[in-house]
C-alpha cells in the first residue's frame, strides 16, 4: 500500500451543518485516529476529495436500544393489548437468546442503524446469563456477542450494562425474568466492574465502552438505589427506564410515597450523567428536577407510539435544562430522520402548535444530545471531534425542494446515501460497505429465530 492511499482521507460536502445550520462547498479532513484534524468551509473540492453531493449531517446517536426486540417488528399487532401484553412475547423471545444467535441478530440490527443513518448506540443490555439464571461458562458471553456484532456493523457501542432484580416492589423474579438477574446489587456492581475491565483489554475504547443501567424503580430495589449512588463511578454514564407507563408511577407511589423520579432524586441518582428513558408521565415537579439536575431525557416518539405509552413533554423538559436525546428502543423503525420527526410532531399533537422545537434544536436531539448518554462526544463537524457524518440525498421524492436545514423534517433513512464512521465509508445508498444487503441480513437473522 503506497503513503498516499494509507493517509486519512478528506471529504467534501457540497453542504453540511457546521455549528448551527448550514454552510456551503465544506472540507472535512480526518487524522490519523478517526477525529476531524481540519474544516474548511467556500472551498472547492481536491482532486483526492471523497465529495458528497448531498447534505452533510453529524452522525445520529440512538440513546436507547434493545437489540433483540427488532424480532417483534411487525409481530405484535393482532389482537389489541399494551405495553403489558406486549412484555409478555418480548419475554418469549429474550428466553430463546443465546450467545451466537444474538450475536447474528445484533449485527444485523447494528447494520441497519448505521445504514439509516446511526452512528453511536447506547445498548441497555439485561439478558445477561443462561435461561434458568446460571452464569454462562464464560461469563460476558451475551456481553461479548453485543461487542462483537458492534464491531462487524462499525458503529460505537456503548454497552449498557443493566441491574435487574426484581419483579416488581416487593416481587421476585418470574421465571421469565431469571436470566437479567445477578441475585443483589453488589453482585451486579461486582460482575459490571469486571465487564468494563475484560472489554477495555479487548476492544478499541473509540468504538466499544461499557456503561450502566437500572432497569427501572420496578426492577431495582428502593434500599439498591442509594447504594448505586455511593458505589458506581461517578464517570460513568447511567441509564434507566423511567415513568413509561402511568402503572409504574401508581406502584411507586404506593409503596414509596414518591414519584420514580422522586425516588430518584432521593436516591442521589439524578445528575447529568443520568439518562431517563421515556419520561413519558412526569409531574411538573419531575419535570424540574431533570431539568435542574441537567439530565438527559432520552425519547423514544416511534416505540411511545407503537406501544401506546403516550406523549412525554419534551419541550417543557428542554425549557426546564433538561437534554434532549432520542433512541429507537424496540426498532418498530430504525430511521434517525423519523424519530427526529415524530418528537416535533409529538409536540404538535399535544400542543396543537407547530414549530416546538426549531431546526437546530432538533438537530442536536438527533446527534450531541446523545453525548452523555454514549459517555463521549458527538454530533459536531469541528476540528478535534469524532469524524462521524451523514449524507442526505436533498432531492429524492420525499425531500426534493427542502430547505436543507430542514431535512429531518422531511426525509428517510432511505434517503441517507453515505454513513461515515471515525473517517471511514461504513454505508452508502442502505447498503453496508462490508456485510452487504441489510434486508439480507435481517432476513437470515430472524428466520433463523423463528
Amino acid at each position: 500500500m503506497s503513503a498516499a492511499s494509507a493517509s486519512p482521507p478528506t471529504f467534501w460536502a457540497a453542504q453540511a451543518w457546521v455549528g448551527d445550520g448550514i454552510l456551503d462547498r465544506v472540507r472535512i479532513a480526518a487524522g490519523p485516529d478517526g477525529t476531524i484534524a481540519t474544516v474548511e468551509t467556500g472551498v472547492d473540492a481536491a482532486t483526492d476529495d471523497i465529495r458528497l453531493s448531498g447534505v452533510v449531517y453529524p452522525g445520529a446517536v440512538n440513546a436507547h436500544s434493545h437489540a433483540f426486540h427488532r424480532l417483534l417488528r411487525g409481530r405484535t399487532h393482532d389482537g389489541g393489548g399494551s405495553f403489558w401484553t406486549w412484555r409478555e412475547l418480548m419475554y418469549r423471545e429474550a428466553g430463546r437468546l443465546e450467545p451466537e444467535s444474538y450475536e447474528r441478530v445484533a449485527t444485523a440490527v447494528y447494520a441497519e442503524m448505521v445504514a439509516s443513518g446511526f452512528t453511536s448506540v447506547a445498548e441497555f443490555h439485561y439478558v445477561h446469563h443462561r435461561v434458568d439464571g446460571a452464569p454462562y461458562a464464560e461469563p460476558h458471553a451475551m456481553e461479548r456477542a453485543l461487542a462483537r456484532a458492534a464491531v462487524a456493523a462499525g458503529i460505537r457501542l456503548t454497552l449498557l450494562d443493566t441491574c435487574y432484580l426484581a419483579g416488581g416492589f416487593d416481587v421476585a423474579l418470574s421465571p421469565e425474568q431469571a436470566r437479567f438477574g445477578d441475585g443483589s446489587v453488589g453482585s451486579w456492581l461486582e460482575r459490571s466492574s469486571r465487564l468494563r475491565e475484560s472489554m477495555a483489554g479487548e476492544f478499541d475504547p473509540r468504538f466499544v465502552t461499557v456503561a450502566a443501567a437500572l432497569h427501572s424503580v420496578r426492577a431495582v430495589p428502593v434500599a439498591a438505589l442509594s447504594v448505586v449512588a455511593s458505589e458506581l463511578d461517578p464517570t460513568i454514564p447511567l441509564h434507566m427506564h423511567v415513568s413509561e407507563q402511568p402503572a409504574e408511577n401508581e406502584d411507586c407511589v404506593r409503596a414509596t410515597g414518591l414519584t420514580p423520579v422522586g425516588l430518584l432524586q432521593r436516591a442521589g441518582l439524578l445528575s447529568p450523567r443520568f439518562s431517563a428513558v421515556h419520561a413519558t408521565h412526569l409531574s411538573d415537579d419531575d419535570i424540574e428536577l431533570l431539568g435542574a439536575a441537567g439530565s438527559t431525557v432520552v425519547m423514544c416518539p416511534t416505540t411511545e407510539a407503537d406501544l401506546g405509552d403516550g406523549i412525554g413533554p419534551a419541550r417543557a423538559l428542554r425549557d426546564a435544562g433538561a437534554v434532549i436525546a432520542l433512541g429507537t428502543d424496540q426498532h418498530a423503525v430504525v430511521d434517525p430522520l423519523l424519530e427526529t420527526r415524530a418528537l416535533e410532531h409529538g409536540e404538535r399533537l399535544g400542543s396543537g402548535r407547530r414549530g416546538r422545537f426549531s431546526p437546530a434544536e432538533l438537530v442536536q436531539a438527533m446527534t450531541s444530545g446523545g453525548s452523555a448518554s454514549v459517555g463521549r462526544p458527538t454530533g459536531s463537524l469541528t476540528a478535534g471531534q469524532p469524524l462521524d457524518l451523514i449524507e442526505i440525498d436533498p432531492h429524492s421524492a420525499r425531500t426534493a425542494g427542502s430547505d436543507p436545514g430542514q431535512l429531518m423534517l422531511t426525509g428517510a433513512a432511505s434517503d441517507v446515501a453515505t454513513v461515515v464512521v471515525a473517517g471511514r465509508v461504513v454505508a452508502r445508498g442502505g447498503r453496508h460497505a462490508t456485510l452487504g444487503d441489510i434486508g439480507s441480513l435481517l432476513r437470515r437473522a430472524t428466520d433463523e429465530m423463528s
